[in-house]
C-alpha cells in the first residue's frame, strides 16, 4: 500500500490538488492500487491553525510517506522577516535532489512546437548555492561595496545520483536517449566533474545513449528543434532556466507538471505558482498538478516494483490525452470554457 500525503498549499492549490486526488483515486480504483491518503497542513492555512507555514507535525508525518502532493505556495504574500512565515522547502528537508519536469505539446493545443516530448532532470541541491540549499550561511557574499561573489558547488555524489535518475527515466522511454547539458570546456572543474559523473552513471545503463551538449548550443537547439531531445540532465541553475524555456515552447506553465525525487520518496509539485489573482474562481488549469500526480505514481511504481502504480499512472495519462483530444472540457488558458472542477471531473470519468 502506498502512503500519500495531501498538502493543498495556497490559493489555486486549494482547487487543483483536490482535482488531482480525485483523478488519482479513480485510477487507483480502476487498477486495484491501494493508497492510504494523509491530508497534512502546509502554507497559509497551516499558519492559521499551527502558527507556522511548515508545522513540525507535517514534517514528521511526511517521513512515513512514500510521496506527497504539494500544492503551490503563495510565499510572495507572506509577511517578511517573520520565521513562522517561510516558503516551505521540503526539497531540502527530505533531500529531494532531482527535479523531474516533462514538457510535451499536444496536436490540438497552442504551442510553439508540435511533436515535443522532453523530460528535464535538474539537480536541486548544488550548483549556484543559496540559503535554501545550504545548512548554514549563503552561497554569495560581498566583501566590499564594489565586489559581489557567488559560489558554485558540484559534487561527484550529487552529479552521479541525478544522472542515474535521468538514465532510469530514459530506460523506460522508447528512444532511451539522455543529453547531458553543461559548459565543461569553460568551467573545466565544476562542469567537467558533472559531465564525468553523468557518463560514469550511464555505464550501468547499456540500453541508454548519452550525449554531451553545451548549454548555449542546447538553448539554441531546444528553441529551434526540441523534437531531437528525449531526456535532459543538467545542473541546478541551468535546469532552472531551461525547464521554463521548455514549458514555454510546449504551451505554457499550465501544461508544465513536475516532481522532486530523492532516494525513495517523491513530491508531486507543478511548475506554476499559486496564482492568487484567479484563486477561488474555478479558472485554474488542473492539468499540471494532475500530471504531477501521475509522474509521482509512475516513479514510485518503478522505484518500489509496484506494477499497479505504473498501471494507474498509465490510466491517468491515457485519460488526459483523451480529454485534451476531445477538447470539450478544457480550461480557458488552453482554449476551452470548462472550470477547474469540470476538467478534473472529465479526466476522472475518462479514467
Amino acid at each position: 500500500m502506498l502512503k500519500i500525503g495531501i498538502l493543498l498549499g495556497d490559493d489555486i492549490g486549494l482547487e487543483v490538488v483536490p482535482e488531482t486526488v480525485k483523478v488519482m483515486k479513480a485510477a487507483a480504483a480502476k487498477t486495484g492500487l491501494a493508497i492510504e491518503w494523509h491530508p497534512l497542513p502546509i502554507g497559509r492555512a497551516a499558519h492559521a491553525t499551527h502558527g507556522h507555514t511548515m508545522p513540525a507535525e507535517t514534517v514528521e508525518a511526511l517521513k512515513g510517506m512514500h510521496g506527497w502532493l504539494m500544492g503551490p505556495i503563495g510565499h510572495s504574500a507572506y509577511p517578511q522577516k517573520d520565521p513562522t512565515w517561510i516558503n516551505p522547502n521540503l526539497r531540502k528537508q527530505f533531500e529531494l535532489f532531482a527535479s523531474v519536469k516533462p514538457v510535451r505539446s499536444y496536436p490540438n493545443l497552442p504551442s510553439v512546437h508540435k511533436g515535443m516530448d522532453v523530460v528535464f532532470v535538474r539537480e536541486t541541491t548544488e550548483g549556484l548555492t543559496r540559503a535554501g540549499t545550504m545548512v548554514a550561511g549563503a552561497g554569495e557574499f560581498r566583501p566590499n561595496d564594489e565586489i559581489s561573489i557567488g559560489m558554485r558547488v558540484v559534487t561527484r555524489r550529487g552529479a552521479n545520483r541525478v544522472a542515474r535518475v535521468a538514465c532510469e527515466i530514459a530506460a523506460t522511454r522508447p528512444r532511451k536517449k539522455v543529453a547531458t547539458v553543461h559548459k565543461a570546456p569553460t568551467f573545466k572543474l565544476v562542469c567537467g566533474m558533472f559531465a564525468e559523473e553523468c557518463h560514469k552513471a550511464a555505464l550501468d545503463f547499456p540500453d541508454v545513449t548519452m550525449e554531451d551538449v553545451l548549454i548555449d548550443s542546447f538553448a539554441l537547439k531546444l528553441a529551434m528543434k526540441p523534437q531531437q531531445y528525449d531526456v535532459v540532465v543538467t545542473t541546478n541553475t541551468f535546469g532552472d532556466i531551461l525547464t521554463d524555456l521548455g514549458a514555454g515552447l510546449a504551451g505554457g506553465l499550465g501544461l508544465a507538471p513536475g516532481m522532486c525525487v530523492g532516494e525513495t520518496q517523491a513530491m508531486a509539485q507543478a511548475t506554476h505558482g499559486s496564482a492568487p489573482d484567479i484563486a477561488g474562481k474555478g479558472l485554474a488549469n488542473p492539468y499540471a498538478m494532475i500530471m504531477s500526480g501521475k509522474l509521482m505514481l509512475e516513479w514510485l511504481g518503478h522505484k518500489h516494483g509496484d506494477a499497479l502504480a505504473v498501471k494507474a499512472a498509465q490510466a491517468i495519462d491515457a485519460a488526459v490525452e483523451r480529454v485534451i483530444a476531445e477538447g470539450k472540457y478544457l480550461t480557458g488558458d488552453i482554449g476551452g470554457t470548462a472550470s477547474t472542477a469540470q476538467m478534473g471531473d472529465a479526466i476522472a470519468a475518462a479514467v
